[in-house]
C-alpha cells in the first residue's frame, strides 16, 4: 500500500516541514522513497515498508551512517533529526505503523549499464574497500541488530527477500539446473569461510539505482539492506541485474584496480566474487518473484531466469564465468 497525501503530510510534520513541502515519488522498491521541496530546502524521505525493518534494525543502520559521516569522507546519506531529536520516526495510518526517516538530500544522476562504468567502478571499489576497512575496525553500539546475508537467508525457502523456487517459470529443466547450482552455492561458501577478513558489515546493495554521479563525485545510498555478510558480495550486488552483461568482466577489473590500494584481498577472496555473483542472482531471482507489483521487477523479469540458467551453468562447469 503506497502512502497516503495525509501519511505524507503527518510525516514531513515531524521535522517541521509545513503545507510548503511537496512530495514527489522517486523509487520504489522495499520501501517508497520521496524528494521533498520545502521552503527549507530539499530534502528525501524514506517511508519504510512495514514488517521489513525493525525499529532496532533501522536505528543500527543510522548508527553505522553517523558512524562513517564522523570517520570517514565518504558521500553518503545523512539522517536528519526531527523536532524530537530523533532521527527514526513511527508514523500511524488506518492502524498500522510505518517508519519514516528524513535524509539531506545528495545531488546526482543514477548510472545506467549503457554509461561509461569503468570510472565509475574503480570509484566504487575504492569507497568499497573503505567501508569494509571501517567495520573492521569499528565497534558497534549496544542493541546493534542488522540482518544477515548468509547462504541459508539467501536460499533457503523462507529467505529474506522470498523463496526463487516460487518464481514464475522455475521449474522442469530451469528448476533442476538451479537446484544443483543451490547445492554448489552452499558447498562453496561453507568451503570458503566466514573469518573477520572475509565476512562483516557491508552495504550489500551496491546496485546502479542505489549511486549518484555528480561530475567528478560519486555517492552511494540506500543503507536499508545493509547488514552482515561476504565483502566480496558487495561487488555482486553493484552488478545486480546485469549480472550477464558483457561489460561485468571489465567492471570487476576496474572495481579490483580501486579496491586492491585501499584494501588487500587474496586470490581466494577474488575467486570468490563469482560465487558471490551467483549467490546476487539468486537473491535476485527470489526478490523479482516475491515483489512482482513493483516497476524494477517489471523492468528485470523478462529474461532473467533465462540469463540465470546460463550463468548457472557456467559457473557449475568449473566455478568460474570469466577466464
Amino acid at each position: 500500500m503506497h502512502p497516503s497525501p495525509a501519511f505524507i503530510k503527518s510525516s514531513l510534520a515531524r521535522w517541521g516541514l509545513g503545507d510548503g513541502a511537496k512530495a514527489r515519488l522517486i523509487n520504489y522498491s522495499e520501501n517508497h522513497t520521496y524528494q521533498i521541496d520545502a521552503p527549507q530546502g530539499r530534502f528525501c524521505l524514506r517511508v519504510h515498508r512495514p514488517g521489513y525493518q525493525s525499529a532496532r534494525s533501522i536505528e543500527s543502520e543510522l548508527a553505522w551512517l553517523s558512524a562513517l559521516q564522523a570517520d570517514t569522507d565518504l558521500s553518503i546519506p545523512r539522517p536528519l533529526p526531527g523536532q524530537d531529536g530523533h532521527a527514526l520516526q513511527a508514523v500511524c495510518e488506518a492502524g498500522v505503523e510505518r517508519y519514516a526517516v528524513l535524509f539531506e538530500f545528495i545531488e546526482g544522476v543514477q548510472p545506467t549499464i549503457a554509461s561509461n562504468l569503468v570510472p565509475v567502478f574503480e570509484q566504487l571499489g575504492r569507497q568499497a574497500a573503505c567501508l569494509h576497512n571501517h567495520t573492521q575496525i569499528w565497534q558497534p553500539p549496544d542493541r546493534f541488530e542488522r540482518q544477515v546475508w548468509n547462504a541459508g537467508q539467501v536460499l533457503d525457502s523462507n529467505g529474506l527477500w522470498g523463496d526463487w523456487r516460487r518464481t514464475e517459470g522455475v521449474e522442469g529443466t530451469a528448476r533442476a539446473v538451479l537446484d544443483r547450482l543451490d547445492e554448489q552455492l552452499r558447498t562453496d561458501l561453507a568451503a570458503y569461510g566466514m573469518s573477520p577478513d572475509q565476512f562483516g558489515l557491508i552495504h550489500a546493495d551496491m546496485r546502479l539505482g542505489n549511486l549518484l554521479v555528480d561530475g567528478s563525485r560519486l555517492s552511494v545510498i540506500d543503507f536499508d539492506d545493509c547488514g552482515y555478510c561476504w565483502f566480496a558480495y558487495d561487488f555482486a550486488a553493484a552488478v545486480s541485474f546485469h549480472e550477464a552483461h558483457d561489460i561485468v568482466p571489465e567492471l570487476k577489473r576496474a572495481w579490483l584496480s580501486g579496491y586492491l590500494p585501499v584494501r588487500s584481498l587474496s586470490d581466494e577472496d577474488v575467486a570468490a566474487m563469482d560465487t558471490m555473483l551467483l549467490l546476487r542472482r539468486m537473491a535476485l531471482l527470489a526478490w523479482i518473484g516475491s515483489h512482482r507489483e513493483t516497476a524494477l521487477a517489471g523492468h528485470h523479469r523478462p529474461g532473467f531466469l533465462a540469463d540465470t540458467i546460463k550463468l548457472a551453468a557456467r559457473y557449475l562447469d568449473d566455478r568460474r564465468l570469466w577466464i
